[in-house]
């Protein structure tokens, strides 16, 4: 699904325009990015948690060359959906 998909899904379900539509879905993305950017946890109840988690510097290997690499520490943003979510999505997975 794209931004596109669901601009038009929320269209149709409140009847509000495309383009309002559109407003608000951006502003609720950079909503989420600007709290992310601040390291702030967004939780939203019934659908899940984003957060930004802290990665150590380590050493790794170039795996073309075999040499040491260091890679230095980093933040990676990170969603880990609700209980409720989850349920949905096994609920319509057609593997069982």
């Amino acid at each position: 699904m794209t931004k596109a998909d669901l601009v038009e899904q929320i269209a149709e379900a409140t009847g509000l325009t495309k383009k309002d539509t559109a407003v608000v879905v951006d502003g609720f993305l950079e909503a989420v990015k600007q709290a992310l950017a601040r390291e702030t946890n967004i939780e939203i109840r019934g659908f899940g948690s984003f957060k930004v988690k802290r990665r150590k510097a380590r050493k790794a290997r170039n795996p073309r060359t075999g040499d040491a690499v260091y890679v230095p520490g980093r933040l990676v943003p990170t969603f880990k959906p609700s209980k409720e979510l989850k349920e949905l999505v096994m609920e319509e997975s057609p593997v069982a």
